[in-house]
Formats: C-alpha cells, structure tokens, sequence
C-alpha cells in the first residue's frame, strides 16, 4: 500500500503540473463567422450500392469506384439517425475503406452550430473487439494466476499509467528522453518488484538486477549509436514528429536510444526476477549454503534463460520489421548496403544492445542476491 500511495502522489503532481505554456485566449468568434466541427460517432452500414462509371479518375488516371450508402448513427448527438453517404474506393489497399452491408464503422461528422453538414466514413470500429480480447486476457490472468496474476494485472496497468501520464508528456515538455526512460525504467521496476515480489530480499536482488541490466543496454545503445551515426529518423513516425504543434525540437537519436531502454525493460525485468526467485528457493533449501556456491547455482540458472529470453527480443524486433525485411529482399538489396542502412542499422541496435543488457542482467542479479541472502554463520564465505 505504501507503494501505491507513493506512486499515486508522483502521478498527481506529474498531471497536475501545465502541460506546455497556453496561448491567450482569443474571443469568442462571431456565429456567423464560426467554423464547422467534426467529431467521431459509431455508425452501422445498412445499404451499399455501387454507382458503376461514376467512380471517375483520380489525379494519377487510376480508375476509382464510388458508392452510395446508407449508415445509422449508433453513437453521439445525432444517434439513430440515418444518413446516406458518398463513399469511394481509389484501388490503394493502405487507404481504402472496404465495408460490407452489417459492419460497424468509425465516421467523422461534420457539424456548424449544431447541425448536421456531412458524415464521412473515417475508419472501420475495432475497439470493442480490442476490449474483448483485453478482458480475455485479464481473465485468463486472474483465473489462472490467482493473486500473483491480479498483482501482475496491476502492474501491467501502473506501467502503462507511467508511459501515458508519465513518460510521454514530459517528453512533449522536452525533458532528456534517455534520462526520463531510465527514471520511468526505475519506477516501474521497484513498483513491480515489491508488487510482485513483496519487499523482501528476493525482490531487492530483481531490482538490482534490472536496473543493471538496462543500465548496460542505454549504454551500449548509446555508444553504438554514436558510432554508427543513427539518426534516429529511420521511421516514418519519428519523421512526422518534426512537425507537431507543439513545435518542440527533439533530440530523435536520444529518442532511439531511449526507446531501446524501454524495449528491454520488460525481458530484463523477467530475467531478473527469474534468477532472484530460483536463488531465493536454493537458499531456502540450502540455508548453509556459501555464498559463492549460490552465486554460481544463480548463474546456471541465468544460462538455462538466457538464450530463450535473447530470442524473444531478438524475434519481437524482427516481427516489427519484417515489412522492411521483405521490402530489401524483394529488391535484392546487397547486404554491405542492407547493413549500413539506417532503419536496419536501427533494428539491429535495438535488438543487439538490448540482449546485451539481458545477458548482463545474470551476473548482476546473481551477485546481488548471493550477497544479500547470507548463509549461516559457520559457512559464510
């Protein structure tokens, strides 16, 4: 509960404080002169017809196909009213909404002073079947897991309430990416620990371990990344940043190395906590044991892990990229080209220097568990 309490204390003052310096207001606009507002509402397709040789070209000459259908409004102020809309299709898969009779859609309505001007169809509904498959997964951790599995569920929540409330907007203040990442990193992992773990000995041990291991990832990301000169613009997100209202000016490489940090908090933390609670339970069973013998029984145990959780960052960075994995050998890229280019160079970084950080996560969890879980008098070492 003392956790908790701290960590809501930390939340209050983050959220209270201004976002950003706020504009004077300006007065308020004329009616006549006032502009249309477009908010999101759920709608259901009810009718669709194509319109055959009404599509037309688009600027390109490509063929378009147009359609006409009829949706009802099942959310917001204009619910359970029936529109009837134009809705065209330009052949581009990337930005093509296809619908069918029966779906339900997100749409963009347009409204001046109230009333309704013009309904666009913005994206297809996944929310709920997100929801669903999040209370699935909730479900199946409580049911299975009991009161570890709520706790794990908890914690789940904490971190992510630390990256929304937390880590993103103090980066939109412009503070230091890699020093806010390693202070989110330590507020997650002592929340976790103690969590998960209770405040004892074992979880002490995890956090050591934790915080060494992703210590040596920033590092190594930072050096490298140095070296190999990332930019840190390899993707298209980081590209578009340049150009948010904010107008704050980003330190895109910190971004990068900041990222790897995060990305490997959570295998780092796994490994930690794995090795910290095998040790704990050899301890127990051998409370004689020295201290050195429980440092290398902590580090067998760390090798027998260590290549599987290498693998799971290793696999989860190569499922984000296997687009541009494709992409350059579609094209049959060289590899003296594939290496040194700067997305792929990024990939590599992020998954190389955070399985460093992994495998230094063993040692430093072994050492700090063998030398906090003393053995008996007689057989101190």
């Amino acid at each position: 509960m003392k956790i908790l309490f701290l960590l809501w204390i930390i939340l209050v003052l983050v959220m209270s404080g201004p976002m950003q310096a706020q504009d004077p207001v300006d007065p308020p606009l004329d009616p006549v002169m006032e502009e249309a507002v477009v908010e999101f509402a759920r709608a259901r397709v009810l009718s669709l017809e194509e319109l055959p040789g009404e599509g037309g070209t688009d600027e390109f000459g490509f063929p378009l196909r147009r359609f006409t259908a009829e949706l009802e409004l099942v959310s917001g102020q204009f619910r359970g009213q029936i529109v009837e809309i134009d809705h065209v299709l330009t052949g581009t898969p990337a930005y093509d909404i296809v619908i069918e009779v029966g779906d339900r859609v997100l749409v963009g309505v347009e409204t001046l002073q109230g009333d309704l001007l013009e309904v666009v169809i913005a994206d297809h509904e996944r929310d709920r079947s997100l929801y669903a498959l999040t209370l699935l997964f909730a479900a199946l951790l409580i049911g299975l897991g009991g009161k570890k599995g709520f706790k794990s569920l908890l914690s789940l929540i904490v971190i992510g309430i630390l990256i929304l409330y937390v880590f993103v907007p103090f980066l939109l203040r412009g503070v230091s990416p890699i020093l806010l990442s390693i202070a989110v990193s330590a507020m997650a992992t002592i929340f976790t620990m103690f969590l998960v773990g209770g405040v004892n000995r074992k979880s002490i041990a995890a956090i050591v371990g934790t915080l060494g291991g992703v210590s040596v990832a920033g590092i190594i990301a930072i050096v490298v990344g140095s070296a190999t000169n990332a930019s840190g613009l390899s993707g298209q997100e980081a590209q578009m940043l340049m150009f948010i209202p904010q107008g704050i000016t980003f330190d895109f490489r910190a971004l990068l190395m900041a990222s790897i940090i995060i990305g490997a908090l959570g295998a780092v933390m796994d490994i930690g906590m794995s090795i910290s609670s095998a040790m704990t339970e050899i301890r127990r069973a051998a409370p004689t044991l020295s201290r050195r013998a429980l440092f290398w029984s902590g580090m067998n145990v760390g090798r027998d892990v260590m290549g599987t959780m290498a693998n799971t960052l290793i696999l989860a960075y190569t499922g984000g990229s296997l687009a541009l994995l494709l992409l350059v050998t579609a094209y049959e890229v060289e590899f003296i080209r594939l290496i040194n280019m700067d997305s792929i160079a990024s990939e590599v970084l992020r998954a190389l220097a955070g399985s460093v950080g992994l495998v230094a996560a063993i040692p430093i969890t072994a050492l700090a568990a063998a030398w906090l879980m003393r053995p008996t008098e007689h057989h101190q070492s």
